[in-house]
């Protein structure tokens, strides 16, 4: 399986990024499909995850400002990011678990804050 990420760039303090995360089995029959991050010098963290049932989870940090949705049609699931601060920079990254317990990693799309 493998997972592309896009929507990541630089933006100012207060602005706004989507990012994508297309999958290239369907994302029916997930566990739990999601966006970590990782900011240099700092361990990766859980940003927002969507279950299955379409439950979601967000890390205290940035909840109120991004939002986690899913289109199955389309493999994909976003991550609406708004009010962004220069705290949000780092390497975002997609994960998915599927139902059979396979996890799978994309590769990192970089957010830059500017302040």
């Amino acid at each position: 399986v493998q997972l592309q990420a896009s929507g990541g760039g630089l933006v100012q303090a207060g602005g706004s990024l989507r990012l994508s995360c297309a999958a290239s089995r369907r994302i029916f029959n997930i566990n739990h499909m999601g966006w970590y991050r990782q900011a240099p010098g700092k361990q990766r963290e859980l940003v927002a995850a969507i279950t299955s049932g379409d439950s979601t989870n967000y890390a205290d940090s940035v909840k109120g400002r991004f939002t986690i949705s899913r289109d199955n049609a389309k493999n994909t699931v976003y991550l609406q990011m708004n009010s962004l601060k220069p705290e949000d920079t780092a390497v975002y990254l997609c994960n998915v678990e599927y139902s059979d317990y396979t996890n799978y990693w994309g590769q990192g799309t970089l957010v830059t804050v500017s302040s």
